[in-house]
């Protein structure tokens, strides 16, 4: 297993490294949805280059909304959920950095599916803001199978794999 964060500091370098793999993944899979990808034959399989540079653009400001609401509720939501189902001191490592993800996607995917839904739909794309709760549930409904498999599979990893790579060579 990968080091964790062990201060304040290392906490913050690996809620920031979450928040831009988790904003830029998500973002490139609503993107390709807004273009259409899905409903076209082969769905994403049919996705551009185009994709990715519009995900970067929205990702370089909704990294800093996730960064936000998961410190201020969603990793201790999350990690107060998973401690009912787990525990670090008798349970094998990995399936508690599982639950511990699976949990915190739980909380985060509505958060963040209900900022997007704010900001997408209602503000810049007009929606009446009466909609909203049909809005959120749906975009939760999507958003949610994409959120837990990228965090669990790959933003998850890849923010560990950085985050110990950077901080090796501290001799934590």
């Amino acid at each position: 297993m990968s080091a964790m964060p062990k201060n304040r500091v290392q906490g913050i370098v690996f809620g920031v490294l979450m928040s831009v793999t988790m904003a830029y993944g998500m973002e490139v899979f609503n993107v390709a949805w807004k273009m259409g990808f899905p409903t076209m034959p082969s769905g994403f399989s049919n996705m551009t280059n185009g994709v990715f540079l519009a995900a970067l653009v929205e990702a370089s400001y909704m990294w800093i909304v996730v960064f936000i609401f998961s410190n201020l509720w969603g990793n201790r939501l999350g990690a107060k959920l998973a401690a009912g189902l787990v525990d670090p001191s008798r349970d094998n490592a990995f399936l508690c950095t599982l639950v511990r993800s699976g949990c915190t996607v739980l909380v985060m995917c509505p958060t963040m599916s209900l900022v997007a839904s704010v900001l997408f739909n209602v503000v810049l794309a007009g929606a009446s803001p009466l909609q909203l709760p049909a809005i959120w549930v749906g975009t939760v409904l999507k958003n949610f199978p994409m959120a837990l498999l990228w965090n669990l599979f790959a933003a998850g990893p890849l923010s560990r794999l950085l985050f110990a790579r950077y901080f090796s060579h501290l001799g934590e």
